[in-house]
């Protein structure tokens, strides 16, 4: 039987709690239903929902954005990128370049794209022109990047690649002596490709519950009062609370082109530092694609560095769930969509953006229990 979300609610009402629960989501698509519709206020308040490493474009590495500019601004190249890239800062001096926006501005030739297959159609409207495809995301967008190469992308395209997987960051988490968080909300799009199996390593080697959630109210408190059952009940599992589009094994044809295409590879998220085996890099086979090798490199030693967040900006713990949004001294003060200063401000699965949209506006002071 489908439950509506207030069944939902009420189910777990009745539940036994104990006085704290934390339960972590790793979704900007979850965060941002779970902000949107007010479902922090609507939980009882024993159960705390904490936003976790969700958002690509937070983590992508500063020197990759610099790196992308560097080539806008400095190569005869038409540079695409999924949107929310455009307004990713970079640390530079006051009066450089510090976003694709700005260079962009300035005169590059940087277009938004929402799909590879945008890239596709650049590169081939423009043969006489190098495209590079500036790729950031996690699983679900680096599949069909994957996709495009091993289908075949046209000679003039290359890939600036920046793809990371989800599940190493809260592997990271779980093996740190304070994870943060009692139970997990895996991420249904991840599990659709990548298969709900690759979140067993959370109940199997860290006994904690595990439930993978999809995208609206009823997926996600379905999900939500699973591993609450669990932890009331000491019986973690790993809980399918998606079986519409999650099914074992995931999406064959999307984990055959990208084993095909990709390596799996040692990788630094930005302000994070580097995560072993959370990245993907380009197989040899596809040189000719990889625009790290077709360009100049402008990843200096000083450039990774100063590879991390801007001055005064908590980013990196809002990723890794040790502050909420708004307990960064930042936020609603010098940082907001309009001028922000870090990228989870920027990105529409940034934490800090969603927070800002669901209407909490205002700094607060940590917390001294997180």
């Amino acid at each position: 039987m489908r439950r509506t979300a207030r069944q939902w609610l009420d189910r777990i009402r009745e539940l036994p709690l104990p006085t704290r629960v934390r339960i972590m989501n790793v979704c900007g698509g979850h965060e941002r239903t779970i902000s949107m519709a007010g479902l922090r206020g609507a939980l009882p308040r024993a159960v705390e929902i904490i936003p976790g490493p969700g958002c690509p474009v937070c983590v992508c590495p500063e020197e990759d954005v610099f790196q992308a500019i560097q080539l806008a601004l400095r190569e005869p190249v038409t540079l695409v990128a999924f949107g929310d890239m455009l307004r990713v800062p970079v640390n530079v001096p006051k009066g450089e370049i510090h976003t694709l926006e700005q260079a962009k501005a300035s005169g590059a030739a940087i277009r938004p794209i929402a799909s590879p297959l945008e890239a596709v159609r650049i590169a081939r409207g423009d043969p006489g022109r190098q495209t590079v495809f500036f790729a950031a995301g996690f699983e679900t967008t680096t599949a069909p990047v994957a996709a495009m190469l091993a289908e075949g992308a046209p000679a003039n395209l290359s890939v600036l690649l920046s793809g990371r997987l989800t599940w190493p960051a809260v592997a990271m988490l779980l093996e740190s002596d304070t994870p943060g968080f009692d139970a997990l909300v895996a991420p249904g799009h991840v599990s659709t490709v990548m298969g709900p199996e690759e979140w067993a390593f959370v109940v199997e080697r860290h006994r904690l519950p595990a439930a993978i959630g999809g995208f609206n109210s009823e997926s996600l408190l379905a999900a939500i009062y699973s591993t609450l059952r669990q932890v009331i009940e000491g019986r973690p599992f790993l809980d399918n609370c998606y079986p519409e589009a999650v099914k074992p094994g995931g999406n064959p044809a999307a984990r055959r082109q990208l084993a095909q295409v990709m390596d799996v590879v040692d990788a630094p998220w930005r302000g994070i530092g580097v995560i072993p085996g959370s990245g993907f890099a380009l197989r040899p086979r596809y040189a000719s694609h990889d625009a790290r090798l077709r360009f100049a490199s402008y990843e200096s030693g000083a450039r990774k560095r100063a590879g991390h967040m801007p001055a005064g900006c908590d980013c990196a713990r809002v990723v890794l769930g040790k502050i909420r949004p708004n307990e960064c001294v930042l936020y609603g003060r010098a940082c907001a969509p309009r001028h922000p200063i870090g990228p989870c401000m920027v990105s529409d699965e940034g934490a800090c953006r969603i927070w800002w949209s669901s209407g909490v506006r205002e700094y607060q002071q940590p917390c001294a229990a997180h």
